[in-house]
């Protein structure tokens, strides 16, 4: 028999457990970080694609052997440290105490061998580390040897480099992978794990603090060196292709976080007590037009060089980034605005003026025939749709037969990596764009490469930058580099791999009581909530 003392004791403890369950609720919420990612996470493996979102989420689960900071200063990061010997050949790097991966397993020097072995397979700048090195070994299980045919002085900074692709330390077995097959796992060493389960392709990945990590104790937290510390229990990417929905998320809380807001949105952010609209990345992002250098008609440098008259780059960078100018900038090279080895050099190729007739005349010089031609658009990647409009409707006027295929960004990053005809699946022209941070100089500058099919989307081929980047490498000095620069851009014009649209500063959105965000792009270390 119940009796009323018992109703009144189980009454209020039912009213303390609704009480308590909110607030239970609350405080477990607020252990989760909630991001939408400029677009779906198509790849998982870091060096399948260049795609900056497949970085964003490589260095929440993998580490790097050293990382930059701010001013691009390459430190120590899972390394311990290292020792050059015999004139700058020998390298002897140690590995920090403590390092673990997800699995359980200890992070040995043969991981990490694998890995910068395989990395150096896709990655151009690894690449060319590579093609110093004579002898990569695991001289025990804490040290890593690297024996060089020629001095490499950048070692630290391309293995620590923040462009894409990042070398990302994985176990042995799965670093053992053939380089052009995707990895199957995603076993890292960085502060977070990937939780495969809860996986929903186009719209959710989910990551889950990596008890096991331990944080470099050296330095302080910057970019991508010094402690790597995670703060929140779980990190969410909800991918929301449609901006007014990514708007009302970021506003009523239901986000913390939207990676890239569209311009129109701006002002509002702004003016809400409750947001923070922010330039992360103070090297911006280098916007361009590529061509599919293997197929016709642009593997003819003057058809290539034929568009440059219809081109006017404050055109897409208004696209991109509206129309304040806080947020873009035109008038550039192939190198980034504000570096040391940007340059104005053959600067007055780019038309004061469009001359869509003398353009049509120069591409049937070039000898285009009207054939097809195909341009994959991405629309639910917002930066690159903005750039694909302006450029397909200059495409248009200047008399090109444009095939232009509105697709989803997994569709479109499988359909450029293709080398095949058109009729199989290859493809003409795209827009993209790549980190102001990897056009500083020829060293990390994919797509200023000219190694033909080894290169990444587009596969240029050109000797002359190639030999002008191997002399950038052996320069003696800065002002060697600049002038070597110089040159670089100077054969840029002729070989033109690309259409150079601009530089834009992509703002980001988030919550005010988010604390600790690091300058760069998305990292996901460092942030707690206030």
């Amino acid at each position: 028999m119940i009796t009323r003392r018992k109703l009144i004791s189980s009454a209020a403890g039912l009213a303390a457990g609704a009480i308590a369950a909110p607030r239970l609720a609350a405080a477990q919420a607020s252990r989760v970080l909630k991001f939408v990612p400029q677009a779906d996470l198509a790849l998982l493996d870091p060096i399948q694609s260049t795609g900056l979102v497949i970085r964003h989420h490589a260095l929440l689960i993998f580490d790097t052997l050293y990382g930059v900071d701010e001013q691009l200063r390459s430190h120590p990061q899972m390394a311990e440290g290292h020792v050059v010997e015999n004139d700058g050949l020998l390298w002897r790097i140690t590995l920090r105490d403590g390092l673990q991966f997800h699995d359980g397993q200890k992070v040995l020097a043969r991981d990490v061998v694998a890995s910068i072995k395989r990395w150096g397979m896709r990655d151009l700048y690894g690449q060319s580390l590579m093609a110093a090195v004579d002898e990569l070994t695991a001289h025990s299980d804490g040290e890593l040897r690297v024996r060089l045919k020629r001095p490499f002085p950048l070692l630290p900074d391309v293995l620590g480099k923040p462009g894409t692709n990042v070398c990302a330390i994985m176990p042995e077995r799965l670093a053992l992978t053939d380089p052009m097959q995707r990895i199957t796992e995603m076993v890292g060493s960085g502060p977070y794990r990937y939780i495969a389960a809860d996986r929903v392709p186009g719209s959710l990945n989910a990551y889950e603090k990596f008890a096991g990590y331990r944080p470099t104790p050296n330095g302080q937290t910057s970019f991508m060196s010094g402690p790597k510390v995670a703060y929140f229990d779980r990190v969410e990417w909800r991918t929301i292709p449609d901006a007014a929905t990514a708007a009302a998320a970021l506003q009523t809380g239901e986000v913390d976080w939207w990676e890239q807001p569209i311009p129109d949105l701006l002002p509002v952010f702004a003016s809400n007590k409750d947001l923070k609209v922010e330039v992360l990345d103070r090297f911006g992002a280098v916007a361009m037009i590529r061509f599919n250098h293997l197929l016709p008609p642009f593997d003819r440098p003057e058809m290539r060089r034929a568009l440059l008259g219809a081109l006017r780059q404050d055109e897409y960078m208004v696209a991109v980034a509206g129309e304040d100018r806080r947020y873009w900038r035109d008038g550039v090279g192939f190198f980034t605005p504000g570096s040391p080895m940007a340059n104005d050099v053959g600067m007055d190729a780019l038309p004061a003026a469009k001359d869509f007739d003398k353009v049509k005349a120069a591409l049937k010089a070039a000898g285009y025939a009207g054939e097809r031609l195909v341009f994959p658009v991405p629309t639910d990647f917002p930066a690159l749709n903005a750039m694909s409009e302006v450029a397909g409707d200059m495409l248009r006027r200047v008399g090109i037969n444009l095939d232009y295929q509105a697709l989803d960004w997994a569709t479109v990053l499988q359909r450029v990596a293709s080398q095949q005809p058109i009729d199989k699946g290859g493809w003409n022209i795209w827009c993209n764009y790549s980190t102001g941070v990897s056009a500083v100089n020829p060293a990390a500058h994919t797509y200023l490469r000219g190694t033909g099919k080894t290169a990444t989307f587009g596969w240029p081929s050109s000797q002359n930058l190639e030999d002008l980047r191997s002399q950038w490498f052996a320069a003696p000095d800065e002002p060697s580099r600049q002038e070597i620069c110089r040159q670089m851009q100077r054969q840029a014009f002729q070989d033109m791999p690309y259409l150079p649209l601009g530089v834009f500063y992509q703002p980001t959105a988030y919550r005010t009581n988010l604390t600790g965000m690091l300058k760069g792009f998305p990292l996901f270390y460092n942030i707690r909530r206030a």
